[in-house]
């Protein structure tokens, strides 16, 4: 065996143990003071939330950010979290293919897998279930925001223009916002080394709502904060696995 095979083994192992000796709960506590720290923000927020909608909904950010904030909304779309999980499962044997350890029933899939879905999607849920209920909050695409007196008046629909559906009284919390996070936070969960970037991302796709006159900044602010809470209880109590096939690889080749 290679000095570099011993290398990448020792590498492994020594990133399995480090996964290992976390203490039990600790990524949850961590998840949940983000998530309570977003929702104090998202309280202090409702303060700029006219002046931000405003500002966004007369057009002033250049047109390549705009341009960059659509792109990163696939953070927060269904459909993009359900195809970014899926790569990752192709790329990562540990998350899928007939491999995959531990397997999921008769899935080709591992049950990290299922847990970064379930934590993905957790926050998104918890959001349209809270778009379910009476709390109406009109869009700013939707809404005369001069005719606003403060961020409350926001909510029901007195300042409401033209609802064209009940999607434009559905602008708290933020769905994208909540899923966004959620992703971000499981791909930080299976792959730290990458989680300033995951958190970057969901930032940006959280942005666009706000950039696009769909939300206020409060709503973004307490949909990431449901995202992290929904991730904190799929992924917090537990490490990902770490064993890849170039471990058995690297094994196999140990002499015996």
């Amino acid at each position: 065996m290679t000095r570099s095979g011993f290398s990448t083994s020792n590498a492994n192992a020594h990133s399995a143990a480090n996964s290992a000796a976390r203490p039990a709960g600790s990524l949850r506590r961590q998840l949940i003071a983000a998530a309570i720290a977003l929702a104090c923000l998202g309280g202090l927020a409702l303060c700029i939330d006219l002046d931000v909608a405003r500002w966004c909904k007369a057009g002033h950010l250049p047109r390549e950010i705009i341009r960059f904030l659509n792109f990163s909304e696939v953070c927060g779309h269904g459909i993009g979290v359900v195809t970014i999980l899926l790569a990752a499962a192709v790329l990562d044997p540990t998350l899928g293919g007939w491999h995959a350890r531990p397997r999921c029933g008769i899935l080709p899939v591992s049950w990290d897998f299922v847990r970064m879905v379930v934590a993905g999607f957790a926050g998104g849920l918890m959001a349209t279930v809270i778009k379910a209920t009476p709390l109406d909050r009109v869009r700013p695409r939707a809404a005369d925001l001069a005719a606003a007196a403060s961020a409350l008046s926001t909510f029901g629909d007195s300042v409401a223009t033209t609802i064209a559906s009940h999607s434009d009284v559905n602008s708290f919390p933020s769905g994208h916002a909540a899923t966004a996070a959620g992703l971000a936070a499981a791909l930080s969960w299976k792959y730290p080394r990458g989680r300033w970037f995951f958190a970057a991302m969901a930032m940006a796709a959280a942005a666009q709502r706000v950039a696009s006159s769909a939300h206020y900044p409060s709503d973004v602010l307490l949909g990431a904060a449901l995202g992290l809470v929904g991730a904190a209880f799929v992924i917090g109590m537990s490490p990902p696995d770490t064993h890849t096939l170039a471990d058995d690889s690297l094994t196999s080749r140990v002499p015996q």
